[in-house]
């Protein structure tokens, strides 16, 4: 089999579903990080774009580092098998990646909301 070809079905296959999953992300994610700010339009634009901007640096560099193997490729079974682990792996690195956001954003929206419920609590009167 023509490696060449393999290895750039490989990485124009990952370098598509990564590109999706950020553009889903941007998109989908502003609102989400409008509300973690307390309606701060301009600093959730500029983390969202951060976040997307880290996603590809970590997602390219993960997907150009599995491009080696080690596996014979003699036969098409042997490609899609090797090329089947290695998307995979990089579907899981997204998801991973994915979750791992939208806790730390969580968690984020949570401390902003309980200390904006605070500093407008009125203090207790005697």
């Amino acid at each position: 089999m023509n490696i060449g070809l393999i290895y750039a079905l490989y990485v124009a296959i990952s370098l598509a579903m990564t590109a999706w999953v950020a553009r889903t992300l941007h998109r989908n994610g502003r609102v989400f990080l409008v509300d973690a700010f307390r309606g701060n339009e301009i600093l959730a634009d500029a983390v969202n774009h951060l976040l997307v901007v880290g996603f590809y640096l970590v997602n390219i560099g993960f997907i150009l580092l599995a491009l080696k193997t080690e596996y014979s490729m003699a036969n098409l079974r042997a490609v899609l098998e090797v090329e089947s682990w290695k998307l995979g792996v990089v579907v899981t690195v997204l998801g991973i990646m994915h979750v791992t956001n939208i806790v730390i954003l969580t968690l984020m929206r949570f401390g902003t909301r309980n200390r904006a419920n605070r500093e407008t609590e009125l203090p207790a009167t005697a």
